[in-house]
């Protein structure tokens, strides 16, 4: 059967659609007998499967298979399937297809079993108030469950409940809410509440409800208004920066709203801006605050007339009204102030060296308290040169003591007093004022000449010039410039002597000879003059040194005229001074470096020889003083090489042998209590072993030194002890003092061995301790 062509179906295997209600209550409920002409009845078996059968949702339909009839066997929802398709087969009883499957379609009719539901339990909307009719706020929607294609969702609005004023309606098939009256004001009713309806069946069915709240928007239909006509207030005098009080207004308009912010104006009775008005955010309210000092005595009250008005303008719609005006009333309260001085600070000025208890101004305030009576007392705050005194009643400042130029306590010529003014209130006020003194300079001090002397050539044109100078105690424009004139009582000095300005300068001049002057000194009375008001003039002496001159024209003995002259000196003498001085610096310095280098240099030849060579330059203890820097010795390089140094000559006075010493007749006698030095010397002399004072000194020869070399040394004190032993004078054995040595004594060298020192006698022997 399978191979087979296609054949036509019959129309009984051809199952129309089958309609069945939703919630349908009497199950099971036969829905249609499918039947196969194919076989007699009772042989053939019927199944449907599908959606409902044996997909989910399960068991809602089944088959008899022996009579093909399908049964409903639970209640349809056709909001969850609005329809089911089921596939049928007919099969012999030896499950052989009689039929081809055909399709079973199970339509699920609608009831009206869902409610209409908003969208939004509450809707909102705004409109600004006065809105003309049909001006459009919001729409409300629902939706319904049910068939949109059936009666059972078609809805319908409506507004149950709006109030008694009826100002909105509703479009009833979109939901849309207009207003339908005028007269909307936010002042009289800011919120309305509406309860909607929507209803199925077009209105006739099921119905639900919803809020829409509508708010209305403030406009600026209100003007501001004074919560009463007059205000009154108190502030105390010179107060500024104060507030006084405040002026209470009210607004219909919404609170915080550009359309409910008041600003105030001062219309009158404030000429002189003493006051101001601002507008308190927080209460709308007017703060009245005073901005200049008050005075009591001047105005004690003040009526003022301020306005109101919003900072955005009334709209149009508005009812016109009047701007609200209110008189405010402030009074001023009298307190005590301090005094006042009128000319703070007071300049005045005073001639130097007034004498004391002069007055000199008179320097009072005022009390601005006219209605009180009061007292003012003085006093000096500050008088830094204790110069001043000042009545205590009248404010008279006189002169305690004279103050003159210079002064520590002047500043550019002014001294600075502090004046303090007193009331006599409870509690007392007080006030300080400034007196500036200018001290007026007086020409008092006539010029001085300076320096007095000086020196000059006594040759024309060649240095015969002297530069002068002068000085005056006084300030300007009493001083310079200075007129240097010759006396003119003295009218022959002009034969000789001449004054110029020096260079244009105003403090000096040029004394100049005009014929050749013998050397010697001169005193030339000159008269000087100051530029003061009236000038000051005085005659002075001038000494001048005339010198003899040199081709430059300097003075050849200039330093000496110098010194015995004064401190007056030409021009050509002061350089020749300053060159002199700078010459013998140099040579000095250049001396003392060349000395300390000798030093150096002999005490580091000395150090780098061995020890057998300990001597040093012979020094002439004979003067006080001098110590290591004492360089005036004898040369030891004549003791180790005297063929060097001329034997033969006349032998060289002793620099420690009186002048007129001449050679002894007899030999020096010894102690006659001879000692360790007695012994040592005799040793010497009866020995040819060297010299202890002098180590290992021989003559130039080689040959050790001889008895006669030291009686020679002993008769001719003379010659400088080139070879020679000198005798000392014994003071006695033992001394409490301990014995100082300044051998080697600025030198230190670790290597250098003293111990030799202990076999010189009992007087080297503290040598020896210290360094051995």
């Amino acid at each position: 059967r399978q191979h087979e062509g296609p054949r036509r179906v019959k129309r009984a295997w051809v199952i129309p659609p089958i309609s069945v209600s939703e919630n349908h209550k009497r199950i099971p409920h036969l829905l249609v007998q499918i039947k196969s002409d194919k076989q007699q009845p009772g042989g053939v078996i019927y199944s449907i499967k599908g959606p409902g059968v044996d997909e989910e949702p399960l068991g809602i339909f089944s088959i008899d298979k022996f009579s093909g009839k399908v049964f409903l066997n639970a209640m349809l929802d056709r909001e969850e399937n609005d329809r089911y398709r089921l596939r049928a087969f007919a099969l012999d009883l030896g499950g052989v297809t009689l039929e081809d499957p055909t399709d079973l379609e199970i339509i699920v009719v609608d009831q009206n079993d869902n409610r209409p539901l908003f969208r939004q339990d509450v809707f909102t909307g705004r409109v600004v108030e006065g809105a003309e009719p049909g001006t459009c706020v919001m729409t409300v929607d629902a939706t319904d469950a049910d068939d949109p294609d059936t009666d059972n969702a078609a809805l319908r609005y409506s507004i149950l409940d709006q109030g008694a004023a009826g100002m909105f309606s509703i479009n009833a098939s979109t939901g849309e809410i207009c207003t339908a009256r005028p007269g909307l004001d936010r002042e009289t009713m800011g919120v309305y509440n509406l309860t909607v309806q929507a209803a199925d069946m077009s209105g006739d069915g099921l119905t639900t409800t919803a809020v829409a709240v509508i708010y209305l928007e403030d406009i600026n239909d209100n003007p501001p208004e004074f919560t009463k006509e007059e205000f009154s207030m108190e502030v105390e005098e010179q107060a500024a920066g104060v507030d006084v009080g405040k002026v209470f207004v009210h607004d219909k308009d919404l609170a915080g709203s550009p359309s409910w912010l008041a600003k105030f104006t001062i219309l009158e009775g404030d000429p002189e801006g003493a006051f101001a008005i601002r507008t308190d955010p927080h209460t709308n309210d007017g703060v009245l605050s005073v901005v200049k000092p008050l005075d009591h005595e001047v105005r004690d009250r003040f009526e003022l007339t301020v306005s109101v008005q919003n900072e955005r303008p009334l709209e149009p719609s508005a009812p016109a009204s009047p701007r609200a005006l209110a008189t405010v009333r402030v009074r001023v309260r009298d307190v005590n102030e301090a005094p006042v001085f009128r000319e703070n600070p007071r300049r005045i000025s005073v001639l130097e060296g007034t004498p004391p208890g002069t007055p000199i101004t008179t320097y009072t305030a005022s009390d601005p308290d006219t209605h009180q009576i009061q007292t003012l007392t003085y006093a000096l705050l500050y008088d830094p040169a204790d110069w001043l005194k000042m009545d205590p009643h009248a404010g008279t400042v006189r002169t305690k003591r004279e103050l003159l130029h210079p002064s520590a306590f002047l500043q550019g010529g002014w001294y600075i007093a502090l004046v303090l003014a007193r009331d006599d209130a409870e509690p007392p006020l007080s006030a300080t004022g400034t007196l500036s003194i200018e001290i007026l300079e007086v020409n008092d001090h006539a010029p001085q000449l300076q320096p007095p002397a000086g020196v000059l050539c006594g040759r024309p044109g060649r240095g015969g010039t002297l530069l002068l100078g002068a000085t005056d105690d006084d300030r300007p424009p009493h001083g310079a410039p200075f007129h240097f004139q010759l006396s003119p009582q003295h009218p022959q000095l002009a034969r000789n002597w001449s004054i110029a300005r020096f260079n244009g300068e105003v403090t000096h001049a040029v004394l100049a000879v005009l014929a050749e002057l013998p050397e010697g000194p001169y005193s030339l009375p000159l008269l000087l003059r100051d530029s003061g008001t009236p000038p000051r003039e005085q005659q002075q002496l001038l000494n001048v040194s005339v010198c003899h001159c040199g081709r430059d024209g300097s003075c050849l003995d200039g330093v000496l005229a110098a010194a015995t002259a004064g401190a007056g000196i030409t021009l050509g003498a002061l350089l020749i001074i300053l060159g002199s001085t700078i010459l013998l610096l140099v040579l000095a310095g250049l001396g003392a470096a060349r000395v300390r280098g000798r030093r150096r240099a002999l005490r580091k030849g000395l150090l780098q020889r061995s020890r057998d060579d300990m001597r040093d330059n012979i020094l002439n203890y004979d003067e006080q003083g001098g110590g290591e820097e004492d360089q005036d010795a004898y040369d030891i390089n004549q003791l180790r090489h005297p063929e060097l140094f001329c034997p033969r000559a006349k032998p060289p006075l002793r620099r420690d042998a009186p002048l007129s010493s001449g050679t002894p007749l007899a030999p020096r006698k010894l102690p006659r209590s001879p000692s360790d030095i007695e012994d040592f010397i005799n040793e010497v002399g009866q020995s040819p072993a060297p010299l202890p004072s002098v180590p290992h000194r021989r003559r130039a020869d080689g040959d050790p030194l001889s008895l006669q070399g030291l009686e020679a040394a002993d008769s001719d004190p003379s010659v400088p002890p080139y070879d020679t032993a000198l005798i000392y004078d014994y003071e006695g054995s033992g001394s409490v003092a301990s014995p100082l040595s300044s051998i080697v004594s600025s030198l230190t060298d670790e290597d250098q061995d003293y111990d030799y020192l202990s076999e010189w006698g009992p007087r080297f022997r503290r040598l020896a301790d210290l360094y051995g």
